[in-house]
């Protein structure tokens, strides 16, 4: 027992050292630089990924095993990850521990002043003068202490044992600069902490909260995926229609997102909207009405962006804008078979609408104007004189088709009218988009309708042209693109062609041949679901032998082209409609109608939606935020500015003056020091040099 306490003594003498050592090392300078060297890596990590967006854009940009990785790591929560808030608080600690170590020696020093220096070590400084003043002892040092002050310094008397020493000193408030530039980086840590997704990171690991990852009405969501009404910080979005009202904002997270319950309910009274004439937002501006739902204090106000409405501790923001749910009306064509039937369809921007058995339109998005580039275009499938097949053949999709305004150099800018964009997903869940005009477009001379179509979407949309008939409407395309698919009007079409072409010659085997000829160019042209168009003829006179492939592709589109034209006809006829004039007109609406009869397989829908009627509704999407930290931000960033401004702008100067009786009055030993020798430091020290030895008059 008598050894117990002697061995505590040896443990704690031993330790004490050891935890010194820890301390010193936590608060020290190289301690902090390699936190923030760590932190300065990890924020260039948030800034250059994306934070916060669903895994499955990760797992698209990363693949499988590096998407995992990245995820265990935590770079796609960088601020949130634990080994990121780790270096905060380990940033956080070793500050405070270098404030509390060094701000009472600071303090101390700044109340201190340096009284007990001797006069052997005034003749050590560099910057040192030496006087002699016919005044006594007394009386030259209340002197210099008068002057001294007039200068700014405060000074202070000390008898000594063999004289008197005259203790000045000006700027120790510099000290104070070291104290609030560290301060500052706790307090800015500490704030930052309470505006990030900490408090909400802690609710999923111990309060149960879980993303929600289905979708449905917001009032139908389970409470384990909301958040109080309390919860201490957020930053969510909402998105309201005009005439509606919310009391829930969105949290999105990696995997899902959490609904935060409101405090207050905002009515979005009217969304107003102004563009450039490039078709950018000018201004996008909201009059809400909010409403306190505790107390009903309620508040009017027109958010703009930069301009948002405090109200209750939450800060709402104009984000951006959306469509709010509005009312289509369409007109429904069928793009496969030989069944030109027209149909109606209604929709409504975010919901969804059966088309049949085998799919369902989902409706994704409406534009009331799209302002476009729409000017001369070297459009690889306008149709022009003396161009070969192969030349015709040899251009893509992509460029034939392309964007609505795919000359970016050129700036003829117009407005090309409303736009709907839909969905179309078959029963195993593949889905392509699909965004039409509703009115037709004059590009390179020719007045098409636009039908954009994209399977991915991060690619453009590539846009089918079908070019508008005398009324200015689909029909005589439509009722063209449902005869070419009917055999039997292709067979009356190439008899028609033949007997034209053989009018004035008695030779029937050669009538039946060219008719044979043109039913089979028919045939090959309509080809079916998958095939047909210039491709599949390219592939057929693939096979003609080469020297005399120019010579049957010349005969195969003059047989095409006019089998074509008495096809239309035909259909015309079928439909009870006068034959259309042979003019040059109708000749280039039928070449621009083959070209896009040709890109029909590629079109990739059974059916044609074009915009009818509309009934616009705007939404407006708030940013809506709680965010207790910004003013501890706010007070940390303006330590930082008195800090710095302490340190850079106030300078401390120590003075001493030893006197001592001489011979005929007094002796007089000065010198002066400072922290930084500057151009000012050395002025003031001759000043006070010239100042200080004369005599008063």
């Amino acid at each position: 027992m008598s050894s117990s306490p002697s061995t505590t003594g040896i443990q704690l003498k031993t330790r004490r050292p050891i935890v010194g050592e820890i301390i010193e090392l936590i608060s020290s300078m190289r301690f902090a630089i390699a936190l923030l060297a760590m932190i300065a890596i990890a924020a260039v990590i948030g800034t250059v990924m994306k934070q916060g967006e669903a895994s499955s854009n990760y797992l698209n940009q990363f693949g499988p095993f590096w998407f995992e990785v990245f995820r265990k790591i935590g770079l796609y929560t960088v601020y949130s990850a634990w080994w990121f808030l780790l270096l905060m608080t380990a940033l956080v600690v070793s500050t405070t521990l270098c404030i509390v170590r060094n701000a009472p020696k600071m303090l101390k020093d700044m109340r201190s002043w340096r009284e007990n220096v001797r006069e052997q070590s005034l003749l050590n400084f560099h910057h040192k003068m030496q006087w002699r003043s016919p005044l006594p002892r007394a009386a030259l040092a209340q002197q210099s202490a008068d002057r001294l002050k007039d200068a700014g310094y405060q000074v202070k008397l000390v008898e000594k044992d063999n004289g008197t020493l005259v203790a000045a000193k000006q700027g120790a408030a510099n000290k104070f600069g070291y104290i609030f530039a560290h301060a500052s980086i706790v307090i800015i840590c500490i704030g930052g902490l309470l505006d990030s997704d900490v408090p909400i990171r802690m609710q999923e690991w111990f309060l149960g909260k879980t993303p929600f990852k289905g979708s449905g009405l917001i009032s139908q969501v389970p409470p384990q995926h909301r958040l109080s009404i309390n919860n201490p910080t957020f930053r969510g979005n909402t998105m309201i229609p005009e005439g509606q009202t919310s009391n829930t904002a969105i949290l999105t997270r990696p995997d899902g997102v959490l609904i935060q319950e409101l405090p207050i309910t905002i009515d979005l009274k009217k969304f107003t909207i102004d563009f450039y004439s490039t078709g950018m937002p000018k201004l996008y501006a909201s009059d809400v009405e909010v409403r306190n739902n505790a107390t009903g204090e309620t508040a009017k106000a027109t958010i703009e962006v930069n301009k948002p409405l405090i109200f209750n501790g939450l800060a709402i923001y104009q984000s951006s804008f959306e469509d709010g749910g509005s009312k289509l009306k369409l007109k429904g064509y069928a793009m496969l078979g030989g069944d030109d039937k027209r149909f109606d369809m209604n929709g409504e921007v975010g919901g969804a609408s059966t088309l049949n058995d085998e799919y369902t339109v989902e409706w994704s998005g409406f534009r009331p104007f799209n302002v476009e580039n729409i000017g001369a275009t070297n459009d690889p499938r306008s149709v022009k004189q003396g161009r070969s097949l192969q030349e015709e053949l040899a251009q893509s999709l992509d460029k034939h088709t392309g964007s609505a305004g795919k000359n970016a150099v050129n700036k003829d800018l117009k407005n090309i009218g409303p736009s709907v964009s839909y969905k179309l997903r078959d029963k195993t869940g593949q889905a392509r988009e699909f965004n039409n005009y509703m009115q037709p477009v004059t590009i390179d001379g020719a007045t098409v309708f636009l039908a954009g179509m994209r399977t991915n979407p991060a690619d453009n949309f590539s846009y089918l042209r079908i070019p508008a008939d005398d009324a200015h409407g689909l029909n005589e395309w439509m009722r063209l693109r449902a005869a070419l698919q009917n055999p039997a009007l292709r067979a009356a079409a190439a008899k028609r062609y033949a007997e034209r072409a053989t009018l004035n010659s008695p030779n029937n085997a050669m009538r039946d041949t060219l008719q044979a000829s043109a039913d089979k160019s028919l045939s090959i042209f309509a080809g079916n679901q998958q095939g047909g168009g210039f491709m599949a003829v390219s592939q057929f006179l693939s096979r003609v032998p080469a020297e005399a492939q120019e010579k049957t592709v010349d005969a195969f589109m003059k047989i095409l082209n006019g089998s074509l034209w008495d096809l239309w006809q035909i259909a015309r006829a079928k439909d009870g409609l006068e034959a259309v004039t042979e003019d040059e007109t109708h000749a280039r609406f039928l070449q621009l109608a083959t070209n896009a009869l040709s890109d029909v397989a590629l079109y990739g829908a059974p059916v044609y939606l074009q915009l009818d009627e509309f009934t616009e509704i705007k939404a407006s999407v708030f940013q809506i935020t709680r965010s207790p930290g910004k003013n501890v931000v706010y007070l940390g960033c303006l330590f930082l500015v008195l800090g710095v401004f302490a340190m850079f702008y106030i300078r401390e100067r120590r003075l001493w003056i030893w006197l001592k009786d001489g011979d005929h009055g007094s002796e007089a030993l000065m010198a002066m020091s400072t922290q930084r020798k500057t151009l000012d430091f050395e002025n003031e020290f001759e000043t006070l040099k010239e100042k200080l030895p004369q005599s008063a008059a």
